[in-house]
């Protein structure tokens, strides 16, 4: 269970010792047992204007913060009073009371503007206390100390375990809150009513116009409404007849002013409900350690002399506000090149172009952001600043370029090594094919884009650091072709050995396969002749038959014939023998 804090009075928490800050060990002590979430209040605001009073009424008391009732000035460095919050169960209001500011017997403007700035780094809710009316030198002090708040803020990079990032501005602007003691203004404007809150916004109304004197006037006025986004004013009748503030600790509320009593009220019901619990980046909600953490880190800062000197507020003012405008038109370079440049570039052309777009862009916006930049100091800062990032950016332009094309010759020449390892190559021809690959790749390589002017070196360096072993596997493909020409001609000799005994034995196979052949055809002429033979004698025995036929039928018929004529002959003897017998007779 967190242990309740009780403090019975304030206790000083940052004493100033003669112009020196420094922690008390006491009020640190109770921070580190403090571990609720906290609420701290804190006020700023001249001597003598009643910073305390309003103090005491958020503690619920009328005694407690220091009432002067003297031109001397009581509280001194910062008072803290850790009480339970009267709204918020489980956290703890932290009202943090300041030393008044233009004290004549301390004289010291600069010891003024360090407290100032500490109270608005430890607060959640910042209350500016000033008397009557808001003018223009009450504005201008906001403004010096805003500025200062923030360079203390980033010069102190706090270091606290669970903050990732200290420089985050809206986790340290505390909400602001403008009290104006005895007001005796009309709330009026154009014959309207307005309330303390419009009069307050009204003050912080920029004009319109671009001249030098319009651009003082809107700069602390812009510088404030980004600083404190989140405004309140709160106006107070004075509380009293003069001669009774002297006991106005121990006045009842019927001896005081009715419109004060309730102006205060409403004040302190204000904070009660709306002060937010102090923040770190990333939401951490402060406890009493962080607290401490920060008040030392603060502390030592100032001591380090990390913040400029306010006597001569408006040259320090101008170096804070144009060494803003020079990191504001950087970061804006910065985060414009980050949108636009797409590393590696393939020209130095390209880069150059966008980066002289977003120098003009930068340099814009410098101007806007400048106050008072004598003999151009600062732009000229700037302009020296822009051209270390174009050489550094052109540096990063290479070296992504050579990333890109080291990534890529990995990629695309990945597997060729990984074959060259497997021995692929090592063979007669190897070389030939390798130099092949190698080009077919290189097309590859050239096909891809983006990149950038490294493209050409990186390949030429990649295939010379691969030069020995593309010169290993040519000795070895040389080597090889050697004795490889040399097996093949044994080979070819082999073969043609081969082919000449496979020629001389389908020779002499087809010479018996001819031989057979022709044994077989001599057989078969053999057998064809004996065959014509026999025929030829068939049909010279046909022919003789025939012939003898032919003869014994000529024969016949001559025979036929002869005897015929015989015949005939013999008839024509007969008739003649019978004609001689006639004649005989007749003889």
């Amino acid at each position: 269970m967190t242990p309740k804090i009780y403090m019975p009075a304030p206790v000083c928490l940052i004493e100033n010792n003669g112009g020196q800050l420094l922690a008390n060990q006491e009020a640190l002590e109770i921070l580190s047992a403090t571990r609720n979430p906290l609420v701290v209040v804190a006020i700023v605001g001249l001597y003598r204007t009643g910073k305390s009073y309003l103090m005491n009424k958020l503690a619920g008391k009328n005694k407690g913060f220091s009432i002067g009732s003297t031109v001397q000035s009581h509280t001194k460095g910062i008072w803290m009073w850790c009480v339970p919050h009267p709204k918020k169960p489980n956290h703890t209001l932290v009202l943090l009371d300041t030393e008044g500011l233009g004290d004549v017997e301390k004289g010291d403007k600069n010891n003024d503007a360090q407290i100032f700035a500490l109270a608005i780094l430890l607060s959640s809710t910042f209350v500016y206390n000033t008397m009557n009316k808001i003018d223009q030198k009450a504005i201008d002090l906001l403004h010096y100390v805003t500025e200062l708040s923030n360079l203390l803020r980033k010069v102190s990079s706090p270091d606290l375990e669970g903050v990732e990032d200290a420089t985050n501005l809206q986790s340290f602007c505390p909400d602001f809150v403008w009290t104006l003691r005895d007001f005796f203004l009309t709330l009026e404007k154009d014959g309207q009513d307005i309330t303390a809150d419009e009069y307050l916004e009204n003050s912080l109304r920029l004009k319109q116009g671009t001249n030098e004197s319009v651009k003082n006037f809107n700069l602390p006025r812009l510088c404030i409404k980004e600083f404190f986004p989140i405004r309140k004013c709160f106006i107070f009748d004075s509380p009293t007849h003069r001669k009774k503030l002297a006991q106005l600790e121990t006045l009842p509320n019927d001896e005081l002013d009715p419109e004060f009593v309730q102006q205060v009220a409403g004040f302190c019901s204000h904070i009660f409900n709306h002060s937010n619990t102090k923040t770190l980046p990333g939401g951490i909600k402060v406890n009493g350690p962080y607290l401490k953490s920060l008040v030392l880190t603060y502390i030592n800062a100032i001591s380090r002399g990390d913040l400029p000197c306010m006597e001569n507020s408006v040259l320090t003012l101008a170096q804070i506000k144009n060494s803003a405008a020079v990191k504001k038109a950087i970061d804006h370079y910065d985060q414009q090149m980050s949108q636009k440049v797409q590393l590696p570039t393939e020209t130095v052309h390209e880069l150059l172009d966008l980066h002289r777009e977003s120098e003009r862009e930068a340099t814009e916006v410098f101007m806007k952001n400048s106050f008072k930049d004598m003999d151009q100091k600062f732009q000229k800062e700037l302009e020296t600043l822009l051209e270390v990032k174009k050489d550094d950016l052109y540096k990063q332009n290479m070296e992504a370029s050579s990333c890109r094309c080291s990534v890529l010759l990995r990629a695309i020449f990945g597997p060729l090594e990984n074959d060259v390892r497997q021995g692929i190559y090592s063979k007669p021809g190897g070389h030939h094919l390798l130099v092949q690959k190698t080009e077919e790749l290189k097309a590859k390589y050239y096909q891809e884009p983006r990149k950038g002017m490294q493209a050409e070196r990186a390949l030429q360096e990649y295939l010379q650091s691969r030069q020995s072993t593309t010169d290993a596997i040519l000795q070895i493909d040389l080597a090889l072709t050697v004795r490889q020409k040399e097996i093949e001609e044994a080979n070819r000799k082999a073969q043609a050995e081969k082919i000449v005994a496979q020629r001389l034995e389908t020779i002499q196979r087809h010479n018996q396969q001819m031989m057979m052949q022709r044994e077989r055809l001599y057989q078969e002429q053999i057998r064809q002749i004996q065959i014509f033979r026999e025929y030829q004698l068939q049909q010279q025995q046909r022919a003789l038959e025939r012939r003898f036929q032919e003869e014994a039928e000529n024969l016949n018929r001559e025979i036929e014939t002869e005897r015929r004529s015989l015949q005939n002959e013999i008839q024509d003897l007969q008739r003649n023998v019978v004609s001689l017998d006639d004649t005989c007779i007749l003889l």
